[in-house]
């Protein structure tokens, strides 16, 4: 594990439906990506991580699979995928799909099966509970309303977690998880590279469903009973044959959780996403928010995953993903004079940690929130079902809750990828199936290529210098000014060599509480000439290398 491929490895998000569009149906395919796989090794990408390309119905996005072993026509054919997949090895790169096993549509056949009769063989491949006069307890949906959807034909409920066209897999169920490994060494014998796997803490459900004062299933659903017991055994009759990476999407983990899951020594998976981070503006309606991210709470929650899981599992670093709103709007700063700036600055700051770099698409080029203005603009479940049910209910307003779409949606990462600066970003020549963002005109592919001052060509020349980097890769983690609300420094040590990442989070001027900090050869910095005299521009970074460590 110590020499894994994939820990040093810079993997790369496509949101298929969003990527590039070949046939201008308005919606990414298949052969769009095969267009751009050029742009992606220049990039100094090693892996892509496809968002799901299945079957499926689309309620969630793809993530409600119909059939495992078949592609959605929007995306092209299965050849159309083996081609795709052949070009991306032909490359040098590898290709990770994503598994959403916690639950299928309600249209795979499967389920069409389990509906049917309390005596079907596939009846109990799903979570079911009697009807005794209501649902059998007061869960909610993380999609909203009630987590359970009645089934007439057996006088029955069926447990969904997210939509009601969702309904989760019992994973209790033996020959349910035949069936699952079965599949999953199908694509592995594809040629697939690993496998992304889609809220994978989630999949042990315990047998008793007792109410919670909240109504928040979480508790009871999040580390299951069994699911240690479950990847282990995924491990032993998949896993472990193949040279692959394995990542698991896994909300509501802690770091002790982490190291059972991607401990290693635990024969599980090899790496896990956490969301901590990314939820640090939680609030009394959950995500729906406009608060900035508190720098102090940032830092600290890093630092903590950092320092623990060093030695004994290994991080994700990420800033964004499909689900989450852009990384410069978030953490940055989407005003036209500091959008560069701060893409740059975010850049350096999470890629100079230990882990494995996920950069999801667009990302590099410093795309932004699209700011969206009206619900018509918007097409994600969630969203749309949050917005009905807070305006619909009385506890936010209309003008409230859109303030709150725009900043913290899933469809501020889902615009189109801003390839030019013509029609429809240079995505489609077709109408797209969501508006493209409003800045790429500034910030595209097309213009960034070409300028060597870009936030593409920050982020290549950055991601080569962490490949062949033993500071970035082994180097001991620490630190620098906890408190400090705009500075967000730290230090990499290793063989008596020191690495300084200093980064301004404001838009305003300021001093390093330690101007020595600064000294040392200047590797990166997103100013020229970069400031040493123990300040820093807004957003402005500074990556030093010293050769001892600083006094």
């Amino acid at each position: 594990m110590n020499d894994a491929w994939w820990k040093n490895a810079v993997i790369y998000q496509i949101y298929p439906r969003s990527f590039c569009d070949s046939n201008a149906d308005g919606i990414g395919d298949l052969r769009g990506i095969l267009q751009r796989l050029d742009y992606l090794r220049e990039l100094g990408v090693d892996v892509i991580w496809l968002s799901p390309i299945y079957a499926s119905p689309n309620a969630d996005n793809g993530y409600d699979i119909s059939d495992y072993r078949a592609i959605h026509p929007d995306f092209g054919t299965m050849q159309d995928f083996d081609c795709l997949l052949s070009q991306i090895h032909a490359r040098g790169m590898k290709l990770v799909m994503d598994l959403v096993v916690n639950h299928t549509s309600d249209e795979h056949i499967w389920f069409q099966q389990a509906r049917q009769s309390k005596d079907n063989p596939y009846h109990d491949y799903y979570i079911w509970r009697d009807n005794h006069g209501g649902p059998p307890n007061n869960w909610n949906s993380w999609f909203g309303g009630p987590a359970w959807e009645y089934n007439p034909p057996t006088d029955e409920y069926y447990l969904h977690i997210f939509a009601k066209k969702q309904p989760d897999l019992n994973w209790r169920n033996p020959r349910l998880r035949r069936e699952i490994y079965d599949m999953m060494c199908w694509w592995l014998n594809k040629g697939v590279d690993g496998f992304r796997m889609d809220v994978i803490s989630l999949i042990s459900k315990p047998k008793a469903l007792p109410d919670d004062p909240n109504g928040d299933l979480s508790p009871y659903c999040i580390n299951g009973p069994h699911v240690h017991e479950y990847l282990q055994e995924m491990h032993e009759q998949v896993l472990c044959h193949y040279d692959i990476m394995t990542v698991g999407e896994c909300p509501g983990i802690t770091v002790e959780e982490a190291k059972k899951y991607a401990g290693a020594d635990r024969h599980e998976l090899n790496m896990v996403f956490h969301f901590e981070h990314t939820s640090l503006t939680d609030g009394p309606y959950g995500k729906w928010t406009n608060a900035r991210t508190p720098l102090p709470a940032l830092k600290k929650t890093l630092a903590k995953w950092q320092q623990g899981l060093r030695g004994t599992a290994w991080n994700c670093l990420f800033w964004g993903n499909h689900d989450q709103p852009r990384a410069v709007s978030k953490f940055g700063c989407d005003l036209p004079e500091y959008r560069d700036r701060s893409a740059k600055m975010l850049c350096a700051c999470l890629y100079l940690m230990q882990g494995t770099a996920y950069v999801y698409q667009g990302e590099e080029l410093g795309m932004t929130n699209p700011g969206f203005f009206s619900l018509e603009q918007y097409r994600d479940v969630e969203t749309l079902n949050a917005y009905h049910n807070l305006v619909g209910s009385g506890v936010l307003d209309k003008r409230t809750m859109l303030e709150y779409l725009a900043c913290t949606s899933r469809d501020n990462a889902r615009t189109p990828m801003q390839w030019t600066a013509g029609a429809c970003a240079g995505f489609t020549a077709g109408d797209p199936w969501i508006s493209p963002g409003r800045n790429f005109r500034a910030a595209n592919a097309e213009r960034e290529l070409t300028d060597n001052d870009s936030v593409y060509h920050f982020y290549r020349r950055l991601l080569a210098f962490r490949k062949q980097s033993p500071i970035v890769r082994d180097g001991e983690f620490t630190l620098l000014w906890p408190e400090d609300e705009r500075i967000f420094a730290y230090r990499r040590a290793y063989q008596g060599q020191t690495l300084s990442v200093l980064c301004n989070f404001s838009k305003e001027i300021a001093s390093l509480p330690e101007p020595a900090a600064a000294r040392g050869e200047v590797l990166f910095s997103n100013y020229t000439p970069p400031h040493t005299d123990g300040v820093l521009a807004p957003f402005e970074v500074i990556v030093t290398l010293q050769s001892s460590a600083p006094s």
